[in-house]
């Protein structure tokens, strides 16, 4: 027989019901007026069961991310979720009396299970504990370069890259490339956190592309100089290839625009640079070329074949793509690099100068060892 007195569980449901009324209703009198605010359970439910903050200072590894567009109160719920904090409350709190949280930047960062929330706050305002896996792919690089470079500052082999390459259209190629992304894996700095995959690194290489394509106008610029953007990105990765100095990208560009618009004398159609010869060869760019090499029978030998090759050679930057969309004007066929030290490039218009400027760059060469 229950010793529990007949009428505690009406008085326990009366009490819970009078706790569920007040916290349902706020009343709000005045002005004669009446306002109901009604709460939702989810809402009910966190403050009654409320654990307040944890002590600290927490245990374990926890890599928490900072998405762009979060909010203190969004940060929070996240760190909630994760087991990092233990109410939404006593993070955001924390973060009232610190006028630096309105400074937390994107990315990831390594917290404990359990922290105190003002010990999670002090990690998260302070720019130096971002998880950084930073890698600088510089302008000039092939495709599988940039692959190598990837492999050597990541955990992943190369095969789990080609794994990617194999199925490019996951990459957001743009339809022109063809499923081919050299050219397309733009070099800058990035950032990639401690969740990057093979995929999300190069997709990131070629949405950062994609920026630059719609800042320089690509697609519009490319139609006003009479070439389609496919063919102004391979121009722009031979500029890229040739040119010594910056101020020398527009001036190489229009070598090859003029090249490409004379199909008679002096160059024949022929665009001519070695780069490609050296790309159909599967080597270094700048490696010299023997006689017999130059014959190499591929449509990428700009020495045998006139015109373009059927696509870029390597990743242009944002130098190298203006000055494919804009070259400087000028009547030059040729160029000479005459100073391997300094870069110093002379361009010439017949070919009798450009003999000239050869003959210099070979009296150069007998003092110098940079040849």
């Amino acid at each position: 027989m229950s010793n529990e007195h007949p009428d505690t569980n009406v008085r326990e449901h009366r009490g819970w019901a009078g706790i569920f009324a007040v916290v349902l209703s706020l009343v709000i009198l005045g002005g004669g007026s009446l306002l109901v605010v009604t709460q939702g359970v989810g809402y009910i439910k966190d403050r009654l069961t409320s654990a307040g903050d944890y002590p600290g200072p927490g245990s374990g590894e926890v890599i928490f991310e900072v998405r762009e567009g979060d909010t203190l109160a969004a940060m929070g719920r996240s760190l909630k979720e994760q087991g990092i904090v233990a109410t939404v409350e006593a993070f955001t709190e924390a973060a009232a009396s610190d006028s630096d949280s309105t400074g937390i930047q994107v990315g990831y960062y390594e917290l404990r299970k359990e922290m105190a929330a003002e010990d999670a706050l002090e990690i998260l305002i302070n720019p130096a504990n971002l998880i950084r896996n930073t890698v600088t792919v510089p302008e000039g690089l092939r495709a599988t370069d940039i692959i190598d470079l990837l492999v050597s500052k990541s955990d992943f082999k190369r095969g789990a890259f080609e794994k990617v390459l194999a199925d490019p259209d996951v990459l957001g190629l743009p339809k022109y490339a063809k499923g081919e992304v050299e050219g397309y894996l733009f070099p800058a700095t990035y950032d990639f956190g401690p969740k990057a995959t093979p995929k999300s690194m190069l997709t990131a290489m070629v949405q950062r592309w994609e920026q630059s394509a719609e800042r320089s106008d690509l697609t519009k610029r490319a139609k006003a100089l009479g070439y389609s953007p496919a063919e102004v990105m391979i121009v722009a990765s031979l500029v890229q290839a040739e040119a010594r100095l910056p101020e020398d990208l527009p001036k190489v560009s229009r070598v090859i625009y003029n090249r490409l618009d004379t199909q008679g004398a002096p160059t024949y159609g022929l665009i001519g640079i070695d780069a490609t010869v050296n790309y159909a060869l599967g080597r270094k760019l700048g490696v010299a070329l023997t006689q017999e090499e130059l014959e190499v029978d591929s449509p990428y030998n700009t020495r045998k074949y006139p015109g373009l090759p059927p696509g870029p050679i390597e990743s242009p930057g944002d130098d190298a793509i203006e000055a494919a969309l804009n070259p400087t004007p000028g009547d030059w066929f040729f160029y000479v690099t005459v100073n391997l030290r300094t870069g110093e490039t002379k361009f010439a218009e017949t070919y009798d100068e450009f003999l000239i400027y050869k003959s210099e760059f070979a009296t150069y060469c007998e003092t110098s060892e940079a040849c």
